[in-house]
């Protein structure tokens, strides 16, 4: 396969002048809130030209929602339709489809997480870059305004920070998704479900080799949920150096992970799963020895919800302050939309790309095997 991306690559892409053809895999819950009306308003943009799921019930739908032209259930199939790019937002693992979309010349967006074996992050990045495609991971936290005025605080804080910590409350994903009227997957056979479980179990055997139950747990709940956390503090700090510790309780519904820079800060990085609480809250915290600032998230799977930051000093005449700037109010989902568009069709270089993905997913390897003994 990796011999035919940079061929068919050449051969089938051209980096379109203005709109890009775009077809979308998977027709779950974060297409329909996230992804599907969010190409449809960057309609100067993206064409959706179609969409394919393992449902039927889901890819009609959606096209039929959308006024997408074509709806598949098979990727191959769905691969011949006349498609510059393919956002991939499927269940996971990703990383075959999106091989399969490398190798038909197509730029790739690939949903978190991206893969659970660091290993296949190079293969599909050495796939990527041998046929000159975009590959950007999506990691929307960091096309946050919020986010980016908090990178912009760091910056001058970095030299002297003393404190950094994450703070993830995570409840049950069903009461997020209780607010929406989302369409259901009711045609699916049985031996889908058993496939994908056994894809997740054989990935994360190839990443930790035979662990317990609750191991795997904590490590997919990392891959999953806590990554937009590990990714956000790479982009502000650069990867960390160690994992100094990881405790795994109550299943691993809790984890808790000190990180290590040599020679700079320490995170104490906590995730929680709140199953019959409909409470979500996700912060970030770092402080130096005069400046402090605090970024809060809303769930991904909100509309309209901004991020909001804290910064706290000290002014020119010694007074404390807290100051709450304004925030832009701009979708990051749509936000990392728009850039995946400018990387394919300017040359822009990604934020995010498939390649850095890399650190995170060894990350939460590293994080996942620092708990085996606890």
């Amino acid at each position: 396969m990796e011999q035919d991306v940079a061929s068919r690559g050449q051969l089938i892409m051209s980096p379109p002048a203005g709109k890009i053809r775009i077809g979308v895999v998977g027709c779950g819950a974060v297409a329909q809130i996230q992804h599907l009306p969010n190409l449809t308003f960057l309609s100067a943009e993206f064409d959706i030209v179609a969409v394919c799921d393992v449902s039927a019930t889901l890819a009609r739908g959606a096209a039929e929602e959308y006024g997408i032209g074509a709806w598949h259930t098979d990727l191959d199939v769905f691969l011949t339709e006349p498609l510059d790019a393919v956002l991939l937002c499927h269940s996971d693992p990703k990383v075959e489809a999106a091989m399969c979309v490398l190798a038909s010349g197509r730029h790739l967006f690939i949903e978190k997480p991206v893969a659970f074996v660091p290993e296949d992050v190079d293969r599909m990045t050495a796939a990527a870059q041998s046929a000159g495609l975009v590959a950007q991971a999506g990691y929307m936290k960091v096309y946050d305004p919020a986010f980016l005025r908090v990178e912009a605080e760091v910056a001058a804080m970095r030299h002297d920070l003393r404190f950094v910590q994450i703070h993830h409350l995570h409840t049950d994903n069903r009461h997020h998704l209780a607010h929406f009227r989302l369409r259901r997957a009711d045609d699916l056979p049985a031996s889908a479900a058993e496939d994908l479980a056994a894809g997740r179990y054989a990935d994360a055997r190839r990443a930790l080799g035979e662990v317990p139950e609750p191991v795997r747990s904590a490590f997919f709940h990392l891959a999953g949920s806590m990554i937009h956390d590990l990714y956000g503090l790479r982009q502000l700090l650069g990867p960390p150096d160690h994992v100094a510790s990881t405790q795994l309780w109550n299943g691993g519904l809790g984890i808790t992970t000190v990180l290590a820079w040599e020679d700079g800060p320490r995170c104490a990085a906590t995730w929680v799963e709140l199953e019959r609480i409909r409470h979500f809250q996700e912060t970030l915290e770092l402080y130096s020895g005069d400046r402090g600032v605090t970024l809060s998230y809303p769930t991904g799977f909100s509309r309209g919800q901004l991020s909001t930051v804290m910064v706290r000093g000290i002014d020119g005449d010694g007074q404390s302050f807290e100051l709450r700037p304004a925030v832009d109010w701009e979708n990051p989902f749509v936000a990392q939309l728009r850039h995946f568009h400018a990387c394919i069709t300017q040359g822009l270089a990604c934020r995010t790309p498939l390649a850095a993905a890399r650190h995170d997913v060894q990350l939460v390897v590293d994080i996942t095997r620092a708990g085996l003994s606890t």
